[in-house]
């Protein structure tokens, strides 16, 4: 039996329906004459969460980072695991399989992985399904290609899911923690290896805007009269010149209007310095990938990335339209036979402009989207040979079916050729210049031009803008070098710097795409000019949705322009350039795409995921943020104090714990701020760091009350009881550290004692009452440091070790001599 295992039950169908029939249907597949047809829920498999790795995992502690699995797990999805039961079944009865997973990296990974989970054997074929028409669907059947094959792309795609969570699971952690020990307590930082650096980058534009301050500046334009016609030309001053800002503008109204009355003056003899005339060609523009699809979709009618993407895959199941999560812009050879069927289609498909350029279009002609060599699983998203009738669809689906086939039909139009014209003028010692195209074939410009004017508005060009394209377009008089001309009249154009435009989702995603732009290191902006970008077509606009969604920006305005929130600036002022900046996470897309090319070990790649993720969290732990919260810790100055009730009552501790140890007493519902600077004044020693170890604390507590010149130390290492100290003093939260505590001081009590159970004892305040009478009579050993707590007893991992019963107010340890402590 041949069993086909799609990625989604739509696609599952449509592939049912191209073999041979007759269908039966079952649950969770379809049985026809040539084999079997079940499909998945896309990634039917999930990774493990950290405490599926180890129930301690459970409780995000920054002692436990980073969580580094040794064997990576895979757990069944909860609502898929019918399904999967389903799938699981008919591979043990198959004898051949075909993988019918989408034709990319996560579609690759997503069969793979259910196979590799089940230690499947049998042999595996790859179907390639490009476009779900009957043709196409038929043609990839009788084009099957071993799965092996195939075997770096899935490389590829694990090496992208474990490195995402990797830095997701470890970092969202460390720097959500950091959040919190700064008072920001319900705050979670979602940190990713693609969603960080995208966040950052409309932080960043957002500053740009804030901190811009805009500069006039002034052009001089010139009127020439030639004998063939006038033309005008621009003055470029010389860069020695006075008035001149950093960028070559004079900004200075003085000195213009004083040049401006200098070039008015006599005499008026000017002559042509330069004179240019070169025939060029522009090639039609290439078909669209989902990200360039996408990026004009939102320029021409708002759509965002999301909503693009969802109409694509209703035209991909509606067979009118091919795979649409491609990164693709060509197309193969083998296609080029469909034009004519398609051209054909598309003049009958409602659509009255796409109509009127089909005539003109030559499907015999071979544009360089025809290229073989730039394909690999997938191709450029074009339409399909079915018949589509844009009536019967929604306004978005008739939109993008317009777009897709109008980029279908620039390719069997003629190249756009023109003559670029470059003039410069020497007038009175200084340079004028002019240019401007003369048309000869419009070619396949002329399905653009009639939405020129809406494209210019869609894209936001400036007046600034315009006027360079108006200057590049004018036509200039026939003219040769050394002609005369002769100036006729100036004038001058006062303009003004303008701040950078925010980012919409549409542009967000074009420079995830474009990530080069925006790298910190110049050397990598050279080397990651080719790089695909950050993300996949598939995630980018997912990763913008869901920044928006988690309100670390939001979309403003007629335009959707993205604006951060406070969160927004609080995580990417806090996190390293490592993480804000792109240049990392290209490099790594780099690597990825290398690899499902056969250029990169899945070991080596994840190594360097490892180290990167261990040097990232360990800054994690030195990190400052803002501090959120109306009692800032008088201490550390890092936290809050937060009210925390234990067994022993209600108290006030810092955020910054175990970092900051302070404790405040509670004075109705508020902390005693007062008490404890006025402590912290009177003992300052109070707080010892807490990783020094039981012996060195109690030698550094003898020699301070020693005489100074009998102060000594023998030189020996003192062993670490920091595990020991850990577990005692550094529980989860407060409430577990004084429960532990009572349970331990519980222990070393005679039996003799005032009280026999825990509903007997007193209830003291989280700074017990100095010198009280009843505490001095329990024990025989009153802590000479603070001289409020006792010293206990504590069987720690390196020995036994005496701890004060007043920490964390006082932090005393000493050595045990003969079942005592060591005090001198």
């Amino acid at each position: 039996m041949r069993l086909y295992i799609a990625e989604k039950p739509s696609v599952g169908r449509e592939l049912a329906k191209c073999l041979t029939g007759p269908i039966a249907r079952r649950d969770g597949y379809l049985v026809t004459k040539d084999g079997v047809v079940t499909w998945l829920f896309g990634h039917i498999l999930r990774q493990a969460e950290p405490e599926e790795y180890d129930p301690k995992y459970k409780r995000w502690r920054a002692d436990d980072l980073p969580i580094i699995p040794e064997h990576w797990k895979l757990f069944v999805a909860k609502d898929c695991e019918k399904q999967f039961a389903i799938v699981k079944s008919l591979i043990e009865k198959a004898d051949e399989i075909v993988h019918g997973g989408d034709p990319d990296r996560e579609g690759q990974l997503l069969v793979d992985e259910v196979l590799d989970y089940l230690g499947n054997k049998k042999p595996v074929r790859r179907i390639l399904l490009n476009a779900l028409d009957e043709k196409s669907i038929k043609k990839a059947n009788a084009s099957l290609r071993d799965n092996r094959d195939f075997f770096n792309l899935k490389q590829s795609a694990l090496a992208r899911a474990r490195a995402d969570w990797l830095i997701g699971m470890n970092l969202s952690r460390a720097y959500t923690l950091a959040a919190r020990r700064a008072g920001h307590e319900r705050l979670v930082l979602p940190i990713g290896r693609v969603k960080t650096p995208t966040l950052s980058l409309v932080v960043r534009r957002e500053r740009e805007i804030e901190n811009f301050k805009p500069v006039t500046y002034y052009l001089i334009r010139g009127t020439f009269q030639h004998v063939n016609g006038s033309f005008e030309a621009q003055w470029k001053p010389q860069d020695t010149m006075a008035g001149l800002d950093s960028e070559n503008r004079l900004v200075d109204k003085k000195i213009a209007d004083e040049k401006l009355a200098f070039f008015e003056a006599m005499p008026h003899d000017a002559v042509i310095s330069s004179y240019q005339k070169v025939k060029k060609q522009e090639p039609q523009p290439l078909p669209f990938s989902l990200s360039t699809l996408q990026v004009l979709a939102g320029k021409r009618f708002g759509y965002a990335p999301q909503l693009v993407l969802d109409t694509a895959q209703k035209l991909y199941e509606k067979k009118l339209t091919t795979y649409p999560r491609s990164d693709c812009e060509y197309l193969p050879t083998n296609q080029l036979s469909d034009a004519a069927t398609i051209l054909s289609h598309l003049a009958k498909a409602g659509d009255a402009q796409i109509a009127a350029w089909v005539p003109a279009a030559n499907p015999r002609q071979k544009s360089r989207a025809w290229n073989d060599k730039k394909i690999s699983a997938h191709h450029a998203i074009i339409p399909t040979t079915v018949q589509a009738d844009v009536t019967k669809m929604t306004q978005e689906e008739r939109n993008l079916y317009h777009l897709i086939a109008r980029g279908y039909l620039a390719q069997f139009y003629p190249v756009h050729t023109y003559d670029q014209t470059k003039v410069e003028v020497c007038y009175k010692e200084e340079t004028f210049t002019a240019s401007g195209r003369t048309e000869r074939d419009l070619g396949w410009k002329v399905m653009y031009q009639s939405q020129k004017k809406k494209q210019e508005t869609d894209e936001g060009d400036d007046r600034e803008d315009k006027d360079e394209k108006e200057e590049n377009a004018k036509t200039l008089p026939a003219m040769k070098k050394k002609d005369d001309v002769a100036w006729k009249r100036g004038r001058m154009l006062e303009k003004m710097t303008k701040p950078p435009t925010r980012f919409t989702a549409s542009t967000l995603l074009a420079g995830m795409k474009e990530i080069h732009k925006y790298v910190k290191n110049p050397e990598a902006k050279k080397q990651l000019k080719d790089v695909y970008g950050i993300g996949t077509e598939a995630t980018r606009a997912t990763i913008i949705d869901d920044l928006i969604r988690r309100k670390f920006m939001k979309a403003e305005g007629k335009k959707k322009y993205l604006v951060p929130t406070p969160a927004a600036y609080l995580l990417v002022d806090a996190l390293p350039d490592e993480l804000t900046y792109p240049d990392s996470t290209a490099i790594w897309e780099d690597k990825l795409h290398s690899m499902s090319e056969g250029g990169e070990s899945l070991a080596d790649f994840l190594q360097g995921q490892i180290a990167f993720t261990r040097k990232l969290c360990a800054k994690a732990g030195d990190v400052h943020m803002e501090v959120k919260g109306e009692n800032v810790c008088p201490r550390c100055h890092q936290g809050v104090l937060t009210k925390r009730k234990g067994k022993n009552g209600v108290f006030w501790g810092c955020s910054n714990y175990p970092k900051c140890r302070m404790t405040c007493n509670d004075k109705e519902g508020k902390p005693d701020l007062e008490d404890a600077k006025a402590r912290l004044a009177r003992r300052p020693r109070r707080a010892a760091p807490a990783a020094v170890s039981a012996t060195a604390m109690a030698w550094q507590s003898r020699q301070a009350d020693a005489p100074a010149a009998s102060r000594s130390y023998s030189g020996a290492e003192p062993y670490d009881d920091i595990a020991a100290l850990n577990a005692l003093f550094s529980p989860d939260d407060y409430a577990a550290r004084m429960e532990a505590d009572e349970k331990s001081y519980a222990a070393q009590q005679q039996k003799t004692s005032s009280w026999q159970s825990w509903a007997d004892k007193p209830k003291y305040s989280a700074s017990p009452m100095e010198h009280m009478e009843k505490d001095v009579a329990s024990s025989s050993f009153l802590c000479p440091r603070c001289r409020e707590g006792h010293l206990r007893s504590i069987h720690g991992k390196n020995g036994v070790f005496w701890g004060c019963s007043n920490y964390p107010r006082c932090t005393a340890t000493f050595d045990d001599d003969h079942g005592k402590p060591l005090l001198k």
